[in-house]
C-alpha cells in the first residue's frame, strides 16, 4: 500500500545519497578532523564504506600510533552513517552504547571503515563497524546500539 502523506520523503537511490555526502559543504567538524570520506552506500545491505585520513599531527598518541579514542570515533562515525543510510536518510541514530575491541595499533595515513546496521527497530538499532589499515589488516571492531530519531531537514 502506498503512503498518501504529502510530506513523506521521496526515496533516494544509493548513488544520490553518496553524491550528497560527497558534495556537502556542511560536513561536521568532527568528521573533518577524522578525515572522513564516504566511498559507498548500500541501503539494501544497510551498510557503508568510508575512508579516513588519519593525520599524524592530530590523532597520534606518544607512541606515534593512532590514539584509541580516535579509532572509536571513526567506528562510531561508520555505524552512525550506516544508520542514516538504512533509514533512507530520514533518521539520525545517536549512539546509546558502544563496545570496541582493538586488534593492532594503527599508523597515520589512509584507513578504511565499514559500518552496518544488523537490526533496525522502531526504537533501537544494532550496529557493527570495522576499521582496517592500508594493508587491509583489521585494527578495531565495534558493536553498538543507537536510538533512531527522525529528522526533517535532509533535502
Amino acid at each position: 500500500m502506498e503512503s498518501s502523506h504529502a510530506d513523506a520523503p521521496a526515496a533516494r537511490t544509493d548513488a544520490e545519497i553518496l553524491a550528497r555526502f560527497q558534495s556537502t559543504r556542511n560536513q561536521p567538524s568532527g568528521s573533518r578532523t577524522l578525515g572522513f570520506h564516504l566511498v559507498s552506500v548500500s541501503q539494501a545491505d544497510k551498510s557503508v564504506e568510508v575512508t579516513f585520513d588519519a593525520k599524524a599531527e592530530l590523532l597520534l598518541n606518544p607512541m606515534r600510533q593512532i590514539q584509541g579514542g580516535y579509532l572509536c570515533a571513526m567506528l562510531d562515525e561508520c555505524m552512525s552513517v550506516a544508520c542514516m543510510v538504512a533509514s533512507g536518510m530520514t533518521h539520525v541514530a545517536p549512539t546509546i552504547e558502544m563496545k570496541t575491541s582493538f586488534f593492532r595499533p594503527g599508523a597515520p595515513g589512509a584507513l578504511r571503515g565499514i559500518g552496518r546496521v544488523v537490526k533496525w527497530g522502531r526504537t533501537i538499532a544494532f550496529t557493527e563497524g570495522e576499521i582496517y589499515d592500508a594493508g587491509g589488516r583489521l585494527l578495531a571492531k565495534a558493536t553498538g546500539t543507537a536510538a533512531p530519531t527522525p529528522f526533517k531537514n535532509y533535502k
